[in-house]
């Protein structure tokens, strides 16, 4: 969440961030709950100084009447102002935790994703000598995908992924992992995208399916509610993707500046209810309630937040380059960041089965707003504590990555070229 003394000082601002963002919040409202807030605080301070102070003076001897009824009805009066106390903090908490970080100057000012900007297009599409099929025909045809028997043990949107795709799905898992790990590649990123960054590589982690409530609420990527997937009788939910069991897992806790950047690369199953989804998305593994996601995730100092959210995308052109794919970057409008971003970068890759390019990675910024309520905080050089910054990225979302390998891949067999990097993880063949 903000800093309350932000708003306090720029709440005209921060009412109009609100609007941009699409969140239907009050500052008026929120002003005059803190002020509440704060007076109650004050008489409760003062009461208590005032105990202390009569407390104080009945050591030693035997107290007087006067005294003695005073001491009371201060602690009655006490009790009514920390109860008063404790329902104002509770509207002005709920209050802030509902108003949405600060969209950086260059985050395009819209009302929906349609206003989003295509910063650049990568890449040339493939030409075929023939109608270019979709996923899900291709996968269907060699056996690789079976959503007909998932539906019989699961439900409806899960699947079965089978043969030369679990090989696919592992060979692009270790790639990504190699690459991110080496410190020379990360070198390398940063100096073809001219970044002033440390180039400490990323640590792989198998990270926790679920998450206590508490913390999915401090990431701020709990709701929708209706999108995520409750464990009846616990209190924990199947995260819905890997930055949520990441972000969180320094909470409470305080970092020596030379630990950062601290950067990790999560591999987790993700879940999600994906509501609403019809159409062409219900075809194939495009939307899934379980999927595979290889997920970015870093924690540094504030100064050097956003130069981590440009190596951040800087990654994930690299990768989807190094797969060979065409695509766009996608430089999302202040309504489509979400509520704890600053800024926010899409990658669309093309799939020719569909005549059009679709998401395959977003890259989020956003400053200090989860590390407030997280407690995850930096001690200087100096000695001062400052709150982290945090960034996440899709590295891949498997299913949407092989998506796109095979209907660019394809040919007229419904075979698929194996990407040049991948096929030494492939024993070196060249087609699945």
């Amino acid at each position: 969440m903000l800093d309350i003394r932000f708003i306090r000082t720029h709440a005209k601002e921060v009412q109009e961030n609100a609007k941009h963002k699409g969140y239907d919040v009050s500052i008026d409202e929120l002003m005059k709950a803190d002020e509440s807030k704060r007076q109650l605080q004050q008489l409760a301070d003062d009461l208590r100084e005032k105990r202390n102070t009569i407390a104080a003076s009945m050591k030693g001897g035997k107290p007087s009447d006067e005294a003695m009824a005073e001491g009371k009805a201060l602690k009655e009066q006490l009790a009514d102002v920390e109860a008063n106390l404790k329902e104002a903090d509770l509207q002005f908490t709920t209050l802030l935790k509902k108003v949405p970080n600060m969209a950086l100057a260059d985050v395009p000012v819209g009302a929906s994703e349609d206003e989003n900007v295509v910063a650049k297009v990568v890449g040339d599409k493939p030409v075929f000598g023939f109608t270019p099929r979709n996923h899900s025909d291709i996968a269907t045809q060699r056996d690789w995908i079976d959503k007909e028997r998932a539906s019989k043990v699961a439900g409806s949107r899960f699947a079965y992924i089978k043969g030369d795709l679990v090989k696919l799905q592992l060979a692009i898992v270790t790639f990504v992992i190699n690459s991110l790990s080496d410190e020379a590649i990360i070198k390398q990123i940063a100096a073809d995208a001219g970044l002033p960054v440390a180039t400490r590589p990323f640590v792989p982690v198998l990270p926790p399916l679920m998450i206590r409530t508490e913390l999915y609420d401090a990431m701020d990527r709990l709701e929708p509610r209706d999108d995520r997937y409750k464990l009846e009788g616990d209190d924990l939910w199947l995260q819905g993707s890997a930055e949520h069991v990441l972000g969180s897992m320094h909470a409470d806790e305080i970092f020596d500046e030379k630990q950062l950047p601290l950067r990790y690369v999560g591999y987790a199953t993700s879940f999600r209810r994906e509501a609403g989804t019809y159409g062409k998305d219900m075809e194939g593994i495009l939307r899934m309630h379980q999927f595979d996601k290889l997920e970015m995730e870093s924690f540094t100092t504030g100064e050097d937040g956003l130069d981590e959210h440009l190596l951040f995308v800087a990654i994930q052109e690299y990768l989807l380059a190094s797969l060979e794919l065409p695509y766009q970057v996608i430089q999302k409008c202040t309504a489509d960041i979400g509520k704890p971003n600053a800024r926010g970068i899409d990658m669309e890759a093309w799939l020719p089965g569909q005549d059009k390019y679709r998401e395959t990675h977003t890259a989020d910024y956003m400053t200090d707003y989860q590390a407030r309520r997280l407690k995850t905080r930096v001690r200087r050089e100096n000695g001062d504590l400052e709150l982290i910054h945090t960034n996440d990225a899709t590295a891949f979302a498997l299913g949407r990555a092989m998506i796109a390998i095979i209907e660019n891949g394809q040919d007229e067999q419904g075979n698929v070229r194996i990407p040049v990097v991948l096929q030494p993880y492939l024993g070196g063949r060249k087609v699945l």
